[in-house]
């Protein structure tokens, strides 16, 4: 399954420099993973992002934002976020930020 290399090399601009951050082909995609916590992700043309269950509620609220199904089942805490939720940079930053801090606020594997 083909993910948007575009995206991958705007993520990469914005968050390979950030400590920590290493990133791995997975699940069709890739993935961006803190001290071996997967953070955010490229799913096709989406962008998963691990918020955490506490955020969950109001990050699913946000426009262009659905429930993560790996498995057919919703993944709580997980979040797939639409390109037009990520098309200018800031909102890019937003997202990925969600993710960094929500993967740093568990312990490294």
């Amino acid at each position: 399954m083909a993910y948007d290399k575009d995206l991958e090399a705007r993520i990469d601009l914005a968050s390979l420099h950030w400590p920590g951050l290493e990133k791995k082909k997975m699940f069709g995609g890739i993935g961006y993973l803190l001290n071996g916590n997967m953070a955010f992700g490229i799913l096709r043309g989406s962008l998963v992002v691990r918020c955490g269950t506490e955020a969950y509620g109001e990050c699913l609220a946000r426009p262009g934002v659905e429930k993560f199904e790996a498995t057919g089942r919703p993944m709580a805490g997980w979040v797939l976020v639409a390109p037009e939720a990520f098309d200018e940079a800031a909102g890019l930053s937003r997202w990925l930020e969600t993710g960094r801090d929500y993967a740093a606020s568990l312990e490294p594997k």
